[in-house]
Protein backbone atom coordinates (compact mmCIF):
# COMPACT_ATOMS: atom_id res chain seq x y z
CA UNK A 1 0.00 0.00 0.00
CA UNK A 2 1.57 3.30 -1.50
CA UNK A 3 1.18 6.70 0.15
CA UNK A 4 -0.94 9.59 -1.35
CA UNK A 5 0.93 11.85 0.86
CA UNK A 6 4.68 12.10 2.49
CA UNK A 7 5.79 14.90 3.93
CA UNK A 8 9.67 15.59 4.52
CA UNK A 9 10.92 17.86 6.77
CA UNK A 10 7.85 20.50 6.00
CA UNK A 11 8.73 23.77 7.56
CA UNK A 12 6.65 27.11 7.56
CA UNK A 13 7.70 30.24 9.29
CA UNK A 14 6.55 33.74 8.77
CA UNK A 15 9.56 36.02 10.12
CA UNK A 16 11.06 34.65 12.70
CA UNK A 17 8.83 32.57 13.96
CA UNK A 18 8.13 28.84 13.49
CA UNK A 19 4.67 27.93 12.57
CA UNK A 20 5.50 24.19 11.15
CA UNK A 21 8.96 22.78 12.11
CA UNK A 22 10.73 19.36 10.12
CA UNK A 23 7.42 17.48 9.60
CA UNK A 24 7.09 14.31 7.94
CA UNK A 25 3.43 12.93 7.44
CA UNK A 26 2.46 9.93 5.97
CA UNK A 27 -0.65 9.01 4.89
CA UNK A 28 -2.06 5.69 3.14
CA UNK A 29 -4.14 4.83 0.52
CA UNK A 30 -7.72 4.39 1.29
CA UNK A 31 -7.34 5.00 5.14
CA UNK A 32 -8.90 7.83 7.07
CA UNK A 33 -5.73 10.41 9.26
CA UNK A 34 -6.41 12.20 11.80
CA UNK A 35 -4.65 15.25 12.57
CA UNK A 36 -4.83 16.71 16.00
CA UNK A 37 -3.72 19.24 17.96
CA UNK A 38 -4.70 22.60 19.63
CA UNK A 39 -5.34 26.17 17.96
CA UNK A 40 -2.53 27.58 16.73
CA UNK A 41 -0.59 24.03 17.00
CA UNK A 42 0.33 24.23 13.01
CA UNK A 43 -2.40 21.80 11.47
CA UNK A 44 -4.30 24.46 9.14
CA UNK A 45 -1.04 25.45 8.29
CA UNK A 46 0.42 21.86 7.43
CA UNK A 47 -2.96 21.66 4.88
CA UNK A 48 -2.31 24.54 3.40
CA UNK A 49 0.81 23.32 2.55
CA UNK A 50 0.07 20.24 1.17
CA UNK A 51 -3.01 21.52 -0.91
CA UNK A 52 -1.23 23.93 -2.79
CA UNK A 53 -2.68 27.06 -0.87
CA UNK A 54 0.62 27.94 0.44
CA UNK A 55 4.43 27.14 0.12
CA UNK A 56 6.50 25.57 1.94
CA UNK A 57 9.52 27.64 3.75
CA UNK A 58 11.92 24.52 3.51
CA UNK A 59 11.02 20.39 2.90
CA UNK A 60 9.23 18.79 0.19
CA UNK A 61 6.18 16.76 -0.23
CA UNK A 62 5.06 13.94 -2.55
CA UNK A 63 1.31 13.95 -3.40
CA UNK A 64 0.92 10.38 -4.81
CA UNK A 65 4.75 8.89 -4.96
CA UNK A 66 5.15 12.43 -7.32
CA UNK A 67 6.84 15.57 -6.44
CA UNK A 68 7.84 19.12 -8.15
CA UNK A 69 6.21 19.93 -11.59
CA UNK A 70 4.36 16.00 -11.39
CA UNK A 71 2.90 16.87 -8.29
CA UNK A 72 1.33 20.56 -9.04
CA UNK A 73 -0.27 18.51 -12.24
CA UNK A 74 -1.55 16.07 -8.97
CA UNK A 75 -3.41 18.47 -7.18
CA UNK A 76 -5.95 18.22 -9.37
CA UNK A 77 -7.25 15.00 -7.50
CA UNK A 78 -6.45 16.50 -4.10
CA UNK A 79 -9.98 18.21 -3.07
CA UNK A 80 -9.97 20.80 0.16
CA UNK A 81 -12.16 22.11 2.87
CA UNK A 82 -9.96 24.39 4.85
CA UNK A 83 -11.97 26.59 6.99
CA UNK A 84 -15.51 27.96 6.19
CA UNK A 85 -16.99 26.27 2.83
CA UNK A 86 -16.18 28.86 -0.20
CA UNK A 87 -19.82 28.76 -1.24
CA UNK A 88 -21.89 31.60 -3.19
CA UNK A 89 -24.41 32.30 -0.49
CA UNK A 90 -27.33 33.62 -3.05
CA UNK A 91 -26.57 30.13 -5.53
CA UNK A 92 -28.41 26.96 -4.88
CA UNK A 93 -26.18 24.08 -3.78
CA UNK A 94 -27.22 22.78 -7.43
CA UNK A 95 -26.06 26.18 -9.21
CA UNK A 96 -22.48 26.19 -6.22
CA UNK A 97 -21.62 22.58 -7.77
CA UNK A 98 -22.01 23.39 -11.37
CA UNK A 99 -20.16 26.64 -11.10
CA UNK A 100 -16.91 24.24 -9.67
CA UNK A 101 -17.44 21.63 -12.34
CA UNK A 102 -17.32 24.70 -15.05
CA UNK A 103 -14.27 25.84 -13.58
CA UNK A 104 -12.60 21.97 -13.53
CA UNK A 105 -14.07 21.22 -17.36
CA UNK A 106 -16.38 18.41 -15.30
CA UNK A 107 -19.83 17.00 -16.90
CA UNK A 108 -21.85 18.57 -14.23
CA UNK A 109 -25.11 16.76 -15.53
CA UNK A 110 -23.43 13.43 -13.92
CA UNK A 111 -21.45 15.00 -10.97
CA UNK A 112 -24.02 16.47 -9.37
CA UNK A 113 -26.31 14.05 -8.49
CA UNK A 114 -23.38 12.01 -7.23
CA UNK A 115 -22.38 14.74 -5.39
CA UNK A 116 -25.21 15.89 -3.73
CA UNK A 117 -25.99 11.77 -3.12
CA UNK A 118 -23.01 10.78 -1.70
CA UNK A 119 -23.27 14.07 0.79
CA UNK A 120 -26.76 13.46 1.97
CA UNK A 121 -28.21 16.63 0.07
CA UNK A 122 -30.20 14.95 -2.80
CA UNK A 123 -33.50 15.91 -1.62
CA UNK A 124 -32.28 19.42 -1.01
CA UNK A 125 -34.42 22.15 -3.17
CA UNK A 126 -32.84 23.64 -6.14
CA UNK A 127 -34.51 26.90 -5.67
CA UNK A 128 -33.12 27.22 -2.28
CA UNK A 129 -29.92 29.79 -1.58
CA UNK A 130 -27.26 28.31 -0.27
CA UNK A 131 -27.34 30.86 2.56
CA UNK A 132 -29.91 29.83 4.28
CA UNK A 133 -28.91 26.18 4.92
CA UNK A 134 -27.81 25.32 8.32
CA UNK A 135 -24.16 25.00 9.09
CA UNK A 136 -24.38 21.05 8.90
CA UNK A 137 -25.79 21.86 5.04
CA UNK A 138 -23.08 23.92 4.52
CA UNK A 139 -20.54 21.92 5.56
CA UNK A 140 -22.26 19.10 3.86
CA UNK A 141 -21.67 21.18 0.65
CA UNK A 142 -18.41 22.35 1.34
CA UNK A 143 -17.22 18.20 1.26
CA UNK A 144 -19.46 18.50 -1.99
CA UNK A 145 -17.51 21.06 -3.65
CA UNK A 146 -14.16 19.18 -2.57
CA UNK A 147 -15.18 16.18 -4.42
CA UNK A 148 -15.32 17.94 -7.76
CA UNK A 149 -13.36 16.40 -10.04
CA UNK A 150 -13.41 12.59 -7.97
CA UNK A 151 -10.34 13.32 -5.96
CA UNK A 152 -8.14 10.41 -4.25
CA UNK A 153 -7.62 12.60 -1.15
CA UNK A 154 -9.99 14.93 1.01
CA UNK A 155 -8.17 17.30 3.48
CA UNK A 156 -10.88 18.45 5.66
CA UNK A 157 -9.69 21.37 8.46
CA UNK A 158 -12.86 20.80 11.31
CA UNK A 159 -15.43 19.64 9.26
CA UNK A 160 -17.50 18.86 12.25
CA UNK A 161 -16.55 22.17 14.00
CA UNK A 162 -20.19 23.78 15.33
CA UNK A 163 -22.00 20.94 14.57
CA UNK A 164 -24.85 19.66 17.08
CA UNK A 165 -24.86 15.89 17.62
CA UNK A 166 -27.33 14.77 14.94
CA UNK A 167 -24.73 16.72 12.47
CA UNK A 168 -21.38 15.02 13.44
CA UNK A 169 -23.16 12.08 13.75
CA UNK A 170 -24.35 12.39 10.28
CA UNK A 171 -21.33 14.03 9.06
CA UNK A 172 -18.50 11.15 10.58
CA UNK A 173 -20.93 8.34 8.16
CA UNK A 174 -20.51 10.41 5.45
CA UNK A 175 -16.54 10.21 5.73
CA UNK A 176 -16.85 6.66 6.39
CA UNK A 177 -18.69 5.89 3.47
CA UNK A 178 -16.37 7.85 1.48
CA UNK A 179 -13.73 5.89 2.27
CA UNK A 180 -15.68 2.37 2.20
CA UNK A 181 -17.40 2.89 -0.96
CA UNK A 182 -15.10 5.22 -2.75
CA UNK A 183 -11.46 4.45 -1.41
CA UNK A 184 -11.17 8.08 -0.92
CA UNK A 185 -8.17 9.11 1.37
CA UNK A 186 -8.67 11.90 3.54
CA UNK A 187 -6.98 13.63 5.88
CA UNK A 188 -9.43 15.45 8.67
CA UNK A 189 -8.37 17.52 12.04
CA UNK A 190 -10.71 17.83 14.34
CA UNK A 191 -10.35 19.06 18.17
CA UNK A 192 -13.44 17.08 18.75
CA UNK A 193 -11.16 13.72 19.59
CA UNK A 194 -13.89 11.41 21.04
CA UNK A 195 -15.49 12.23 17.18
CA UNK A 196 -12.03 11.41 15.47
CA UNK A 197 -11.64 8.16 17.42
CA UNK A 198 -14.80 6.85 15.76
CA UNK A 199 -13.87 7.56 12.21
CA UNK A 200 -10.08 7.51 11.92
CA UNK A 201 -7.65 4.71 10.75
CA UNK A 202 -4.60 6.68 12.08
CA UNK A 203 -3.35 9.21 14.03
CA UNK A 204 -0.75 12.43 13.61
CA UNK A 205 0.05 14.38 16.80
CA UNK A 206 0.89 17.92 15.97
CA UNK A 207 2.20 20.44 18.81
CA UNK A 208 3.63 24.06 18.44
CA UNK A 209 4.83 23.36 15.08
CA UNK A 210 6.22 19.44 15.79
CA UNK A 211 4.38 16.47 14.84
CA UNK A 212 4.76 14.14 18.06
CA UNK A 213 3.63 11.16 17.13
CA UNK A 214 1.80 8.94 14.04
CA UNK A 215 0.52 5.78 15.06
CA UNK A 216 -2.71 3.66 13.87
CA UNK A 217 -6.02 2.93 15.58
CA UNK A 218 -4.30 -0.71 16.49
CA UNK A 219 -1.17 0.88 18.21
CA UNK A 220 -3.30 3.40 20.25
CA UNK A 221 -5.63 0.46 22.06
CA UNK A 222 -2.16 -1.45 22.68
CA UNK A 223 -0.28 1.99 24.40
CA UNK A 224 -2.98 3.23 26.11
CA UNK A 225 -5.33 0.47 26.73
CA UNK A 226 -7.03 -0.78 29.60
CA UNK A 227 -5.93 -0.89 33.37
CA UNK A 228 -6.89 -1.52 36.81
CA UNK A 229 -6.54 1.05 39.16
CA UNK A 230 -6.43 0.62 42.66
CA UNK A 231 -6.56 3.13 45.50
CA UNK A 232 -5.76 2.00 48.98
CA UNK A 233 -4.68 3.47 51.87
CA UNK A 234 -1.40 1.46 52.06
CA UNK A 235 0.42 0.95 48.43
CA UNK A 236 3.53 -0.56 49.72
CA UNK A 237 1.84 -3.08 51.49
CA UNK A 238 -0.30 -3.68 48.41
CA UNK A 239 2.57 -3.76 45.86
CA UNK A 240 3.27 -6.64 48.13
CA UNK A 241 0.18 -8.46 47.97
CA UNK A 242 0.63 -7.69 43.96
CA UNK A 243 3.90 -9.84 43.93
CA UNK A 244 3.11 -12.51 45.94
CA UNK A 245 0.10 -12.68 43.07
CA UNK A 246 2.89 -12.51 40.54
CA UNK A 247 0.36 -9.78 39.05
CA UNK A 248 2.99 -7.30 37.70
CA UNK A 249 1.89 -3.78 39.23
CA UNK A 250 3.40 0.00 39.48
CA UNK A 251 3.11 2.77 41.87
CA UNK A 252 1.19 5.61 40.14
CA UNK A 253 1.97 9.22 40.67
CA UNK A 254 -1.43 10.14 41.96
CA UNK A 255 -1.58 9.14 45.82
CA UNK A 256 -2.26 5.87 47.26
CA UNK A 257 -2.85 5.02 43.45
CA UNK A 258 -1.59 1.43 41.53
CA UNK A 259 -2.05 0.86 37.85
CA UNK A 260 -2.19 -3.00 37.11
CA UNK A 261 -2.00 -3.50 33.08
CA UNK A 262 -2.29 -6.95 32.99
CA UNK A 263 -4.13 -9.74 34.57
CA UNK A 264 -7.86 -7.60 34.12
CA UNK A 265 -10.25 -10.84 34.37
CA UNK A 266 -8.47 -11.20 38.32
CA UNK A 267 -9.58 -7.97 39.80
CA UNK A 268 -11.95 -9.98 41.80
CA UNK A 269 -8.92 -11.83 43.34
CA UNK A 270 -6.71 -8.86 43.62
CA UNK A 271 -9.73 -7.20 45.84
CA UNK A 272 -10.09 -10.56 48.27
CA UNK A 273 -6.72 -10.54 48.36
CA UNK A 274 -6.29 -7.34 49.33
CA UNK A 275 -8.70 -7.32 51.72
CA UNK A 276 -7.96 -10.66 53.56
CA UNK A 277 -4.26 -8.50 53.77
CA UNK A 278 -5.91 -6.11 56.25
CA UNK A 279 -5.71 -3.48 53.29
CA UNK A 280 -7.90 -0.50 53.35
CA UNK A 281 -9.20 -1.20 49.94
CA UNK A 282 -10.68 2.62 48.56
CA UNK A 283 -11.75 1.91 45.67
CA UNK A 284 -10.82 -0.36 42.40
CA UNK A 285 -12.02 -0.28 39.16
CA UNK A 286 -11.28 -0.79 35.29
CA UNK A 287 -10.50 1.80 33.33
CA UNK A 288 -9.72 2.46 29.79
CA UNK A 289 -7.21 5.54 28.39
CA UNK A 290 -9.30 7.38 25.45
CA UNK A 291 -7.31 9.37 22.13
CA UNK A 292 -7.81 12.36 24.21
CA UNK A 293 -6.23 11.29 27.39
CA UNK A 294 -3.29 9.39 25.29
CA UNK A 295 -3.11 13.13 23.88
CA UNK A 296 -2.91 15.29 27.06
CA UNK A 297 0.06 12.77 27.99
CA UNK A 298 1.79 13.37 24.64
CA UNK A 299 1.23 16.89 24.40
CA UNK A 300 2.31 17.61 28.61
CA UNK A 301 -1.19 18.11 29.55
CA UNK A 302 -1.97 14.96 31.51
CA UNK A 303 -4.42 15.55 34.16
CA UNK A 304 -4.89 13.14 37.11
CA UNK A 305 -6.33 9.55 35.62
Amino acid sequence: MGYVLETKDLTKKYGSKIAVNKVNMHIPEGRIYGLIGRNGAGKTTVMRMISGLSRPTDGDYSLFGQTGAQRGRLLRQVGVLIESPGIYPKFSAQENLRIKCIALGVDARTEIPRLLEAVGLEGVDSKKGAGSFSLGMRQRLGIALAMVGAPRLLILDEPINGLDPQGIVEMREILVRLREEQGISIMISSHILEELDKVADLYGVIHEGNLLDEFSAEQLHLRSGKYVKIRTDNPSAAMEVLAKMNIPAQRMEERGCIRVSGNLDQTAAISRELVNAGIGLEEIFLRSLSLEDYYLRMTGGERDV
